[in-house]
């Protein structure tokens, strides 16, 4: 265990040496100066070295007496190209004339605010970013109260869920900030981002229980040298992401890389059918066999490694604790806290394994026949988890297929069974594989609704269901925003990505969700790929993976304090929207 965290410290403090003087705080990186003139307010904006801004978020308004746009009638600088963005590399001198004020509105002060969003050349983006400045439309202003109106620079920032969480990184104790991290751990530990591990650990610790006793001891040590690993792999991942803006899991989403753990998967299984044995090459194991537990040894670095790539390959799951973590990471270089945050949170996310592990050593019988019945249970079910993986990259109609295949080849084998209970679950097995072969004529492709094609005609359900516009660049994207008559809502989505699957099932097929959003245009980029305009599309919104939801309001302006990082259910979805809509 020391040299496990030992391991992690120095991987970790190797990130984060040298980058704390690379990346610059926010209020390194944007130096916001206003000066009232006799006839204009000027602002100032000094950049931080090799920090840019985008240019179609830079935005000027009059907020009080009410709220005019005047972004288009400011002399702005010309901007330039870079990396398909339009920025603005040089510090920013704006000049706002009194007489410009009087012309929208009559009043005898005004409230100026000026929006901005930045990012370094690292590839490092600060989160969005205003100033507030109130003006007394007052030539005969004296100097010393002009001076003193130079001191009131507001800045505010409008804050997501990400954002307030990435805050407290920054404000909070060490102590309260790692606990806060364990509890969100424990609160993702009931989504759908562990359920795949359940069943793989599950398998490990019936392998292991064939040739030796079980205990509670052994149980939780193999559940631990898991969750490690997994914590271990999510920490890494993190730490890159946050440093480098790459997401490791997203990028092991691709097709070759699914299929070859697919295939680990379906070798596993058949190992457990008793077909072969799989083992460490035998260099490795004659150097681990030197020591009194070698053979435990080999068990043990088997788990590790496949903690290690399930964390990447089989869960990959972005939620607020999890981006704000990487936002923190990204402004401030800190990848010590940073890593520290996302390893205990990957703890919290573990502890139910770790009951798991306890538990079913606790009550596993002891080696026997009956051993052979299971492990060919757990055969199966490592099979299911190969075609659940396979779900990302294969078509759906074939994965249906899969899926009836591997429930009626279960119930064939349950049948050779000589039990009562066996006969009735491959009874019904039989009957759920006929039903997705009979679905998959009439041309479904949701396992979990296959009969929909013969049903859905008595339901008129199209009339009520969300139609998204789908864009694959910043190009189709500003395009769908000028053109758009009503409130904005971009869906980043991912055929990968699970979370996503739940918005699109239970939050998106709500009756009350449904009737706010027809009241939206809604747009959605799908990241599946991660190709260069993926990156360049979430790289502009900082988003770290899918699911995130933006929103701009009618006049085109981006809502920040509505941006939703992973799944939200109807209820709390509403509570976030209502609030600016």
């Amino acid at each position: 265990m020391k040299k496990i965290l030992l391991l992690i410290s120095i991987f970790i403090y190797s990130f984060s040496a040298g980058l704390n003087q690379d990346f610059l705080e926010p209020n390194e990186a944007f130096k916001p100066t206003f000066t009232k003139n006799e006839d204009s307010l000027n602002f100032k904006l000094d950049l931080g070295h090799d920090i840019y801004l985008y240019d179609d978020k830079l935005k000027v308004f009059i907020t009080k007496p009410e709220k005019i746009e005047i972004t288009k009638d400011i002399n702005i600088p010309k901007p330039v190209a870079y990396q398909e963005f339009i920025v603005q590399f040089n510090n920013l001198d704006l000049t706002i004339p009194f007489s410009l004020l009087k012309s929208k509105v009559e009043s005898s002060e005004y409230e100026i605010e000026i929006k901005f969003q930045g990012c370094s050349k690292a590839g490092l983006c600060y989160a969005p970013m205003s100033e507030k400045y109130l003006v007394t439309n007052d030539i005969k202003t004296s100097k010393q109260e002009i001076k003193n109106e130079e001191q009131k620079v507001e800045t505010t920032t409008d804050l997501n869920e990400t954002d307030s969480i990435a805050s407290s990184l920054k404000d909070g104790n060490l102590f309260l900030v790692l606990v806060t991290f364990f509890g969100f751990g424990l609160l993702l530990s009931l989504t759908p981002c562990v359920f795949p591990m359940i069943p793989i650990l599950s398998s490990i610790i019936v392998g292991a229980s064939k040739n030796e006793d079980m205990t509670a001891r052994k149980g939780f040590l193999l559940s631990l040298v898991y969750v490690l690993s997994m914590s271990i792999a999510y920490t890494i991942a993190g730490v890159i992401a946050g440093v480098f803006g790459a997401n490791l899991q997203a990028a092991l989403q691709n097709s070759y890389v699914l299929v070859v753990f697919a295939l680990i998967f379906v070798a596993l299984a058949f190992s457990m059918f008793g077909y072969f044995e799989i083992k460490l090459p035998q260099s490795i194991q004659s150097k681990v066999n030197k020591t009194t537990d070698g053979k435990e040894k080999q068990g043990i670095i088997g788990i590790a490694i496949m903690g290690f790539l399930s964390a990447l390959i089989v869960g990959p799951c972005v939620a607020p604790p999890l981006a704000g973590a990487l936002v923190y990471i990204g402004q401030t270089g800190d990848a010590i806290l940073g890593g520290m945050a996302l390893f205990v949170m990957s703890l919290g996310m573990g502890v139910p394994l770790l009951l798991i592990g306890l538990g079913a050593g606790r009550f596993m019988p002891k080696p026997g026949g009956w051993m052979e019945g299971v492990t060919k249970i757990f055969g199966i079910v490592m099979l299911g988890v190969a075609i659940w993986l396979l779900e990302r990259v294969l078509s759906a109609s074939v994965i249906m297929s899969l899926w009836a295949l591997l429930l009626l080849g279960t119930a064939i084998y349950l049948k050779t069974l000589t039990n009562m209970i066996t006969e009735l679950i491959s009874s019904v097995l039989f009957i759920l594989g006929v039903v997705l072969l009979v679905g998959l004529i009439s041309g479904a492709t949701n396992p979990l609704k296959p009969l929909e094609k013969l049903i859905g005609s008595t339901n008129v359900v199209n009339t009520n269901e969300l139609v998204f516009q789908k864009v694959k660049n910043i190009a189709e994207l500003e395009l769908a925003i000028k053109n758009s008559p009503k409130p904005i809502m971009l869906d980043f989505w991912a055929s990968w990505c699970v979370a996503c699957k739940e918005l699109e099932e239970i939050t998106f097929k709500d009756k009350e969700v449904i009737q706010k959003l027809q009241g939206f245009t809604l747009l959605k980029a799908d990241v599946t790929q991660n190709s260069d305009e993926d990156k360049a599309l979430q790289k502009m919104f900082g988003v770290v993976g899918p699911p995130a939801l933006i929103f701009w309001d009618k006049d085109k302006k981006e809502v920040n304090s509505s941006k939703i990082v992973g799944y939200k259910n109807p209820k709390d979805f509403l509570e976030i929207i209502n609030k600016n809509f």
